[in-house]
């Protein structure tokens, strides 16, 4: 269901976490994606900010499969949507 969702909103993806938590800092993030497989180091203050802004967050298991549904040849540990 997440990476059809991912796929269907390409054209609005901000991919990767410094990105992803610039968007939501700013409030130009509507939700977030977040790769169970990455470095929970990294995705923990993804996750957090996420929390502490009300914006959904939403685990997928693979990063490889969120970079496909992304569009890229690489992983992405954390995707968030544009508003």
């Amino acid at each position: 269901m997440s990476y059809e969702k991912v796929t269907q909103l390409r054209s609005k993806l901000i991919i990767g976490t410094k990105q992803t938590l610039k968007a939501i800092k700013h409030g130009a993030a509507s939700e977030v994606f977040i790769a169970d497989d990455a470095d929970r180091q990294i995705t923990q203050k993804v996750e957090n900010l996420a929390q502490a802004s009300d914006v959904p967050c939403h685990r997928v298991d693979s990063k490889r499969k969120l970079g496909a549904a992304c569009g890229i040849d690489v992983g992405a540990s954390a995707v968030a949507v544009k508003q």
